[in-house]
């Protein structure tokens, strides 16, 4: 592979931003990727697979390098020559890549993979909270899956057409897919490609969703005609499969304490053809009383650390901390003991979060059935989704069915 200067340079700028920025990986490479444009698919996928790589195994590599942070622009570049070097790439003669240690560098990683949070490259407190929770064996398997980058799989929608109709389409645009046997409405791309520009995009025929994540909706057990309410909708992804299920019949209600996500949502839901949901912000307490008792079902996709989607955001590895995860499980907690008044009895309830620690998922559910709330409902049943063992994010999901 030869490098090209100015793609090297916006991946440079790139790192800038995300570590001594503080800017989110995702909005930088949508940033960066705007600076020149006559860059076709390969540059970008250079700039973006690059920029992620090195976030990815940030620690590995300035340990290699022997720099830390705040990074100065030659330090940014000591890192990429870390990563270069360990792909096999050689390094063309630039002042800014003078002298680099190449021995040196193939010797320090031998030596740091031996060290299980340099190996994977995180945070002392990451592994040992992961080993203190999933065990040693587990533990060490799933924080690797986790670190190896997320394939693009997209959820078809039933509403619009079929497994086989849409893989034909997407071949037409020259998008090859492949279905997944144990995910009823999963393909997944055979290569990364810009999905978001095919025509089967724009006419809602799909929507980009891990394999896991689409395992939530079904775990509800929804039929057409309830009132759902998705309570914690975000942007929607989960939401748009729920109407699916439920074949635009019935009420589906999303709420979330962001009217921003929940106007993208109305946008999405347009281009699904969905046309029984209605959104409502979380202003205030009331916006909840006025739906207790009255929901057949109730999704509860609850705030967490994300360590299970560590995947698709690497850079989560950096910002996230210990503290944040004491926070949410007071987040949680409320959510599940205030939430759960919308559900009527009879009803089903499922919290369901994108972390693989117990404190915030099955220990959550067990602190809420044992509350004066959680005392009219059972579990139903609950399931641990992890990486190293699916191949997808790590999940966790728990049907409970008030009595």
């Amino acid at each position: 592979m030869r490098l090209h200067r100015n793609l090297v340079f916006a991946v440079i700028d790139a790192l800038n931003m995300i570590f001594n920025d503080g800017e989110y990986a995702d909005k930088v490479i949508e940033k960066v990727l705007r600076y020149d444009k006559r860059w076709g698919a390969r540059d970008r996928g250079f700039i973006a697979e690059t920029t992620y790589d090195i976030v990815r195994w940030k620690r590995l590599y300035a340990e290699i390098a022997e720099v830390n942070e705040p990074y100065s622009r030659q330090n940014l570049f000591r890192l990429f020559a870390v990563w270069a070097t360990l792909k096999g790439i050689a390094l063309p003669d630039w002042k800014q890549l003078e002298d680099t240690p190449t021995r040196r560098i193939k010797g320090r990683f031998d030596e740091l993979s031996k060290i299980r949070k340099f190996r994977e490259s995180i945070p002392d407190w990451m592994d040992e909270i992961g080993e203190k929770a999933l065990g040693d064996k587990l533990w060490t398997k799933e924080i690797a899956a986790l670190n190896r980058q997320a394939e693009v799989v997209l959820r078809m929608n039933t509403l619009k057409t079929s497994k086989a109709e849409l893989r034909k389409k997407l071949a037409e645009e020259d998008i090859d897919a492949v279905a997944l046997s144990s995910y009823p409405g999963a393909l997944k791309l055979i290569e990364r490609k810009n999905v978001f520009v095919t025509e089967a995009f724009k006419n809602g025929l799909f929507e980009v969703q891990d394999a896991s994540s689409q395992l939530v909706a079904p775990f509800l057990e929804v039929e057409p005609g309830q009132r759902v309410v998705d309570a914690c909708a975000g942007a929607g992804g989960k939401t748009l499969h729920l109407a699916s299920l439920m074949q635009n019949k019935g009420q589906l209600i999303a709420m979330d304490i962001y009217e921003s996500k929940l106007k993208k949502l109305k946008i999405r839901a347009r281009r699904n053809g969905v046309h029984n949901m209605e959104t409502r912000i979380i202003e205030s307490a009331k916006a909840i009383k006025k739906l207790h008792g009255k929901a057949d079902r109730v999704l509860l996709d609850a705030p967490c650390s994300g360590l299970g989607v560590l995947r698709r955001n690497p850079d989560s590895k950096w910002k996230l901390q210990p503290e944040f995860i004491e926070r949410i499980k007071g987040v949680q907690r409320d959510i599940l003991r205030d939430y759960s008044k919308m559900v009527k009895p009879g009803g089903k309830l499922v919290y369901a979060t994108c972390s693989i620690l117990p404190e915030e998922n099955s220990e959550q559910v067990q602190h809420f059935l044992s509350s004066e709330a959680g005392q009219d409902f059972k579990l139903v049943k609950e399931q641990n989704i992890y990486a190293s063992e699916h191949g997808f994010d790590g999940f966790y999901m728990a049907l409970l069915e008030k009595n």
